[in-house]
Parts: C-alpha cells; sequence; structure tokens
C-alpha cells in the first residue's frame, strides 16, 4: 500500500495525466474509476453519530491521498458543515450503487454554511481540497468499496 500510494504521488508530482491504481476491497480503502482515470485513497471509517459529527473537524492536516468516508445505514438527505474542520475539503456524495451524484469543491473550513448533498446520499467521500480538480474527478464516478455490496456499479471482486 505504501508503494501503491507513493507512485500515485510521483504520477501526480510530475504533472501526469491519468492516474491508475489497484483495486482493492479493503475497508480502509476507497478506489475510483471514471472517464478520467482512476485513483485509490486510504480511508478512516465514520459510519456511526458519534464519528459522523466529529468527522474531520480539528485536524491540521492530512495525507495526500487519504479521507474518510462518511457511510449511512440506508439512503438520506445529507447535509454537512465545516464549523471546526482547520483543512478546505472536497466532497463527494453517493448513492447506493456508489455513484458519485453530486460534488463539493473546496469547502471552505470553518464555515457553518450548509452544503447540501442532495437525497438519496449512502456515503460521503471528504478528500483534501482542490483533490477533485487535480484529478478531473466529476459525477458519475463509481467507487469501490465494501459498504456498497454486489449490486453496486463497481463491486468488489
Amino acid at each position: 500500500m505504501r508503494i501503491l500510494r507513493l507512485a500515485l504521488i510521483l504520477v501526480l508530482g510530475l504533472g501526469g495525466g491519468v492516474v491508475k491504481a489497484v483495486a482493492g476491497c479493503s475497508s480502509s480503502q476507497v478506489t475510483l474509476r471514471g472517464d478520467w482515470g482512476q485513483a485509490a485513497f486510504t480511508v478512516e471509517i465514520a459510519d456511526n453519530d458519534e464519528s459522523r459529527a466529529r468527522g474531520l473537524m480539528f485536524r491540521k492536516s492530512m495525507p495526500e491521498f487519504a479521507g474518510m468516508l462518511f457511510i449511512f445505514d440506508t439512503p438520506q438527505h445529507a447535509q454537512f458543515w465545516m464549523k471546526n474542520t482547520f483543512i478546505p475539503l472536497d466532497m463527494l456524495f453517493m448513492d447506493d450503487s456508489g455513484v458519485v451524484r453530486r460534488i463539493k469543491q473546496n469547502a471552505t473550513p470553518h464555515s457553518t454554511a450548509i452544503i447540501e448533498g442532495g437525497e438519496g446520499v449512502k456515503a460521503v467521500l471528504e478528500v483534501n481540497g482542490g483533490v477533485v480538480a487535480r484529478l478531473g474527478i466529476t459525477t458519475g464516478t463509481q467507487i469501490q468499496h465494501p459498504v456498497f455490496g454486489p449490486s453496486a456499479a463497481w463491486p468488489c471482486p
């Protein structure tokens, strides 16, 4: 995993276009794919009220290919804010098939403005602000992670 992250960092650092990553299916990793390419992130899971409420608040930094995956028991209306969050974040709102339906780029640190995720949100991936633009991630992107199950758009092998 460390070698994969280093390779991704080198590819991006050298201005490479499409990022290639090995698809995996562990609870601590998500892999995204779309017309823009493919990328993997190491994630922390927020799957209960306490961990979802705390999220990434009070963190001063986060590794480049890391993030937090917020998981809801059932698809629902999702809203976020950036209160007590020190780093800008990109947020990807996904439906229950693991398809990105909405993206918020560079959410403003400390803002109490509501970030609307919409209806039918099963999961939200938060990554460092600017990653979505740098990689070219768009709506329609698919995520591979065990939480989406066998009926996902991109199920685990």
